[in-house]
């Protein structure tokens, strides 16, 4: 039994064992098994449970929105153990979310943090409808205008959400790579990677934005 058991946390371990451009391969072709109609659904064994147990070895971060369209499990057809995320309206951070990034990176060595916005994101269109909300969503409107500002400046009416949501996204990249003291100084050594996506709605496709 407990040559079973370390067998299980190597196997773990080598799993684990991957570099940010391998992380990201995965992701994408989990997602191409998404957008096709052939998910695989892995690591939702029994045997993944038990593998589980004893600790994560997740291979990727994943900051993604918490509209009910777009579950990064789901999206790229992946289980039990696989990606760490964090989910909260429009990607917006604070230092909860991003203490649970550095958790993940610094305490679980994953090697790739990606950022991920979609279509039509709600959030996302509020800060640019603008005008006076309610409650704590000011704080979502509030963490997304730099990126509405920005679109306004270089789009017409029919542009502004669309380029509104991409530049969201890449000042959530840029926030984290410059991230100190654990994030930034992890890029410095070449151990992580922080990337942005969009996910497409109609296709079910996830774009990595350059």
């Amino acid at each position: 039994m407990l040559f079973v058991t370390a067998a299980i946390a190597l196997a773990a371990e080598e799993k684990n064992a991957v570099t940010a451009e391998e992380a990201q391969a995965m992701l994408m072709e989990g997602n191409a098994r998404f957008a096709s109609g052939n998910v695989t659904h892995p690591d939702q064994s029994a045997e993944r449970r038990e593998e589980l147990v004893s600790g994560q070895h997740p291979f990727a971060v994943v900051v993604g929105c918490s509209d009910s369209r777009v579950p990064p499990e789901v999206l790229f057809d992946q289980g039990l153990g696989d990606i760490f995320v964090i989910r909260t309206a429009g990607q917006a951070l604070d230092d909860v979310a991003i203490g649970s990034i550095e958790y993940a990176v610094e305490h679980l060595s994953v090697p790739l943090v990606l950022v991920l916005g979609h279509d039509s994101c709600g959030a996302v269109t509020a800060a640019v409808k603008g005008g006076e909300v309610p409650g704590h969503l000011v704080s979502l409107v509030d963490f997304i205008k730099p990126a509405v500002d920005e679109a306004r400046n270089s789009s017409n009416d029919s542009e502004l959400l669309n380029n509104s949501i991409d530049i969201n996204i890449k000042n959530i990249v840029e926030e984290l790579r410059t991230s100190k003291p654990i994030l930034s100084e992890k890029i410095e050594k070449g151990e992580l990677k922080v990337v942005g996506a969009r996910y497409h709605l109609d296709s079910g496709e996830v774009e990595i934005l350059e």
